[in-house]
């Protein structure tokens, strides 16, 4: 798949193929981690005022997702990035992720965090490839075995 075929756009969360790209991303992490250790974020969430949401899409067809949720002044949150199976390795991770950080730039953020799995090697490879460093818990977070917490400031 070339990734210039590749689209990555503001969209509303509220639709049917983001509602199933959202489960298959659960599924997955089901794989993963214990029902205790997953904390999957719905549609509605996604659709929250102040969220961004960006959609990769390629004819039309949804190949992934990430959003951008405010939790404090200058602060926010990276939430389900995830990128269908069939359009892995193309880079549309990456791609979706640099997306998000102009979005977050010009809405004023400086700093963005995230919370991702121990068990999901490629993504914590992929954060520390574009500047997410280890940090604690932040925002409503607590401490979790299972939990990496990352950070990145942007420098003016």
């Amino acid at each position: 798949m070339n990734e210039t075929d590749i689209t990555i756009a503001v969209e509303d969360a509220k639709q049917a193929d983001v509602a199933a790209l959202m489960a298959e991303a659960d599924a997955y992490l089901r794989t993963l981690y214990p029902a205790q250790g997953s904390f999957p974020v719905d549609v509605t969430a996604l659709s929250a005022p102040g969220v961004v949401f960006l959609a990769g899409r390629r004819d039309g067809s949804l190949l992934g997702s990430v959003a951008l949720r405010p939790i404090a002044a200058a602060h926010a949150e990276v939430k389900r990035l995830f990128v269908h199976e069939a359009a892995r390795g193309c880079g549309l991770g990456r791609r979706l992720l640099g997306t998000l950080e102009s979005e977050a730039r010009a809405r004023g953020v400086d700093r963005i965090s995230l919370e991702v799995g121990i068990r999901q090697p490629q993504a914590i490879q992929l954060y520390r490839s574009v500047g997410y460093r280890d940090c604690g818990p932040f925002g409503t977070y607590r401490l979790d075995p299972l939990s990496l917490f990352m950070t990145k400031r942007f420098t003016p």
